[in-house]
């Protein structure tokens, strides 16, 4: 088992506080914010084991920070063998980054009579792509492991701390909301401040 080089969670960590300095929109993010993420997900040395364990029936959700004003979270979503979502909404913008493995987004738009229909073919994210949820624009989608033999794992950015955001769930063939809340997977999170072995002499 390596060590992760947590040093590149603290960097984002720091770096994505400064950007939301000033920034109290939790439907559009700011600029420069998802750069950072790609340059986090472009790495993968960095992730603690215990935010990489798929559970064997459910989709893990670890949260790895939530900035003190709950301006933003960041969190490793873990997929087992073919785990999916249920079709959801989000409320606050966010990124998703692929960290290792693959997965499947698939959006939808809401028809007139309330219904939901696929909005268009399901996208494809690979280690090292970043895709974007904007409320404004639809984030109504279903994600899926593009595998059914192994884990991916995607690490995903949000515009507050999205553990705690009112959320919904929905019917496909008539649309019905159903409100969820999600919490975490653990009570854990990644100490990424102690820094006392770095500085021993």
């Amino acid at each position: 088992m390596h060590t992760p080089n947590l040093n590149r969670l603290s960097d984002f960590i720091q770096a994505a506080t400064k950007i939301m300095d000033g920034h109290d929109d939790n439907q559009r993010p700011p600029a420069g914010i998802k750069s950072l993420l790609a340059d986090l997900v472009a790495q993968d040395d960095w992730l603690p084991e215990f935010c990489t364990v798929p559970h064997p029936t459910f989709y893990q959700q670890f949260l790895l920070h939530c900035d003190p004003l709950e301006r933003f979270s960041l969190v490793s979503f873990v997929w087992g063998p073919g785990q999916q979502t249920p079709v959801h909404d989000h409320m606050v913008w966010g990124y998703i980054g692929m960290l290792r493995g693959a997965e499947l987004s698939q959006r939808y738009r809401t028809q007139p009579d309330g219904s939901l229909t696929a909005d268009g073919e399901p996208d494809r994210l690979e280690p090292g792509m970043v895709d974007t949820l904007l409320p404004a624009e639809g984030d109504i989608h279903q994600v899926f492991n593009a595998y059914e033999d192994k884990p991916s794992i995607s690490i995903h950015l949000y515009g507050g701390n999205i553990g705690a955001v009112s959320r919904h769930v929905f019917d496909l063939a008539s649309g019905q909301p159903k409100t969820f809340i999600s919490g975490y997977s653990s009570d854990l999170i990644p100490n990424v401040w102690d820094r006392s072995a770095s500085r021993k002499t």
